[in-house]
């Protein structure tokens, strides 16, 4: 049998994060300047049934049989497995290697659970559709999320900027005028499920004032929307002001966080936030294309340890 690749990108949430919880709309784009990739390649020195998993990036290298059931890369495998009605698979050897920040609100667990998914289905002979790819993926997210809303596995899956509603059929956006982002790093960890269960807990104690709040920024997704598929992106600056203000309100933000928003408004973008889960990762910035590079210096100069600068809406990025 022939060796089988296949890859998937990052990801981040333009508008609407958290509120996607509590069945409010979200954006979420796709990024491929950051990439999971999954190699699948026949073992035929191994007896029959016999799976071996390397992920160099987080030290394994060890036989499924031996992995725990709820670790997540494990979990990707024999949920293709079980899809298939696979039951003692062909030998093989799974590599996966991921450049995308862990915990960073990029989607580094979509992605690779979406790359390991189409490699080793691939492998077995099927290519799944893409709703049973991110189904798969769904599944395994609930490992990292604890109660994951479904935006990253179908942005990662579908590769495509989405309006997305937990429950409801997935909407591809058009943007007829691509825009500029450039993505900041804090460089520091945080735990989606951590953020999130948090978020629960004060939603839990006023219901009243969360789903003000969440209803907010559900009307700014929705906002956006319009912005973005009407050709006129560069009235997503406020918008996203005014997300991260309402973020700042649920306690998902940081320091470290503001310090980049703030850096990021005073160098000229036109509106500035943080994307996913908060308390660290990654922050975004709406720019003018000539105004990119300063920007992301910007960003340096204020404690990012790296920048992104991606072109949404057109096949063409930047670096």
């Amino acid at each position: 049998m022939p060796a089988i690749s296949a890859s998937a990108p990052g990801k981040i949430i333009l508008i609407g994060e958290h509120a996607v919880v509590y069945g409010k709309p979200a954006i979420a784009v796709p990024v491929s300047q950051v990439m999971a990739k999954a190699l699948v390649t026949p073992n035929i020195t191994a007896e029959s049934g016999s799976v071996w998993v390397q992920a160099p990036d987080i030290g394994m290298d060890d036989s499924l049989s031996e992995l725990p059931k709820d670790n997540a890369i494990a979990k990707a495998i024999t949920l293709v497995f079980a899809e298939l009605g696979v039951s003692r698979p062909p030998s093989f050897k799974l590599r996966v290697t991921a450049g995308i920040p862990k915990a960073a609100g990029m989607g580094s667990g979509a992605s690779v659970s979406v790359a390991i998914i189409r490699a080793v289905s691939g492998f077995l002979g099927s290519v799944l559709p893409d709703e049973t790819v991110s189904d798969i993926a769904f599944q395994v997210e609930k490992i990292h999320h604890g109660t994951p809303s479904g935006i990253d596995n179908t942005v990662v899956t579908y590769q495509k900027p989405v309006y997305f509603v937990s429950g409801q059929p997935l909407e591809l956006l058009s943007i007829p005028k691509p825009f500029y982002l450039v993505i900041g790093n804090t460089g520091i960890s945080s735990s989606t499920a951590a953020a999130v269960g948090d978020v629960r807990k004060a939603w839990e104690a006023d219901k009243e004032t969360y789903e003000a709040i969440f209803t907010e920024v559900g009307e700014i997704a929705t906002q956006a929307r319009g912005l973005i598929e009407g050709g006129e992106p560069e009235g997503l600056g406020p918008l996203m002001d005014q997300n991260h203000e309402l973020l700042i309100e649920m306690g998902v933000s940081s320091p470290e966080l503001n310090v980049l928003v703030g850096a990021a408004r005073n160098s000229g973008s036109l509106g500035a936030k943080l994307s996913g889960a908060g308390r660290g990762g990654n922050m975004i910035a709406l720019v003018q294309k000539e105004n990119t590079v300063n920007v992301a210096e910007a960003l340096m100069a204020a404690g990012a340890i790296n920048t992104i600068s991606t072109l949404i809406g057109h096949l063409g990025e930047l670096k």
